[in-house]
């Protein structure tokens, strides 16, 4: 599409930021919806990130996403936040105001929920304890919204013990730590296993859990998106689990920065989501 001299501008800052696969899915929707518009990414290294998120209102841009190792500085530099993005400690989602002002806002939280819930339709976050792999940044947004949605119990299994601990602090009563050593055994009424760390990952370590205890009416879902069927979903899938893997998380977090940036409601369409795996 044709990008005039009104064109609204967006990006993401990332260090680094090859990897996003938010310019793409932005790219469809300013393609999809006929907007005059762009969505970039923005390259920036840690010593320099709070001076260019504060250079987005001299630069007439309307916000940014903020992705790693950004997240937590964003939450520091920005004239206001939201509640929520103070509760994970860190902001993914920037809008420059009308007075030039930064608003900092995390929408991770709801890009996990409504990825789980589209993909697992039938899932209640009210059915039983939820065991986290995982007690660091997208963890602790996890944790957040399964609390939000209302788990009523969220054990909290990392590597690192007193990362877990400190992040169930900071969840509140309703958050555990278990070892990691006994991974296995807290699965044993869980009605939801989440990994929220890298393990499984492409260029990771592999996660090493033994799903024996987990019940065959949970649901097993996993942050991590490349490869999309993660070792842990397949696993799960073979033993009858239903089973939601991770890129919807992205695509759904990306729709509320969009809507303000561009003055349009996405939707997250099956569409959608095969152009930006195909990316």
């Amino acid at each position: 599409m044709i990008i005039t001299a009104r064109a609204k501008v967006a990006g993401v800052f990332g260090w680094p930021v090859e990897h996003s696969r938010s310019p793409r899915l932005h790219g469809y929707w300013l393609e999809a919806y006929g907007i005059d518009g762009a969505y970039v990414p923005l390259p920036v290294r840690p010593e320099h990130f709070e001076q260019a998120l504060r250079l987005l209102p001299a630069m007439g841009f309307a916000g940014a996403n903020v992705t790693l190792p950004h997240k937590e500085t964003a939450l520091k530099a920005v004239d206001e936040s939201s509640a929520l993005a103070r509760r994970i400690g860190a902001v993914n989602t920037v809008v420059v105001r009308d007075d030039g002002s930064l608003y900092g806002d995390n929408t991770d939280a709801e890009g996990f929920v409504a990825n789980l819930r589209e993909g697992a339709p039938g899932w209640d976050a009210g059915a039983g304890p939820a065991v986290m792999l995982g007690a660091g940044g997208v963890a602790r947004a996890v944790g957040v919204a399964l609390l939000d949605a209302g788990a009523p119990e969220l054990r909290i299994v990392n590597r690192t013990a007193s990362r877990a601990e400190k992040l169930a602090r900071e969840l509140g009563n309703r958050a555990k730590v278990s070892l990691w050593v006994d991974r296995a055994h807290v699965l044993a009424d869980a009605a939801l296993l989440v990994n929220a760390t890298l393990l499984g990952m492409d260029g990771q370590a592999p996660l090493d859990i033994d799903l024996g205890f987990l019940a065959k009416d949970a649901v097993v879902t996993d942050t991590v998106y490349t490869p999309l069927e993660t070792p842990l979903l397949r696993l799960a899938a073979e033993r009858g689990n239903v089973t939601v893997d991770g890129i919807g998380m992205l695509l759904h977090q990306g729709r509320r920065g969009f809507a303000a940036w561009y003055g349009v409601e996405p939707e997250v369409t099956p569409e959608l989501r095969a152009f930006v795996l195909d990316g």
